[in-house]
């Protein structure tokens, strides 16, 4: 369990200002999340791979290869401005 100080600490370091009534919330929340991990880390996970996704990420992009574009002409039709070559936009 986290106390008072810890989340005071925390808080400190992660550069966040906390009132009194918000550290009771989150010394229970950071406990939870420390509890959760505590559980994780007794699971055997021996041989078991790392993952960056919980799903099957494959095929999720598609092949890049060129295709039809649109003409210059048509593509600047659509511009609120445009100098006949590029989009007109303001200055910063």
């Amino acid at each position: 369990m986290i106390d008072r100080s810890d989340v005071l600490h925390i808080a400190r370091l992660a550069r966040l200002h906390i009132d009194d009534s918000e550290v009771e919330d989150f010394r229970s929340e950071l406990s939870g999340i420390l509890e959760h991990i505590e559980r994780i880390s007794e699971l055997d996970l021996d041989g078991v791979q790392p993952t960056a996704h919980s799903v099957s990420q494959i095929g999720t992009l598609r092949p890049d290869q060129p295709g039809e574009s649109f003409t210059r002409d048509v593509a600047l039709s659509a511009a609120p401005e445009s100098d006949g070559i590029g989009f007109q936009v303001p200055a910063p």
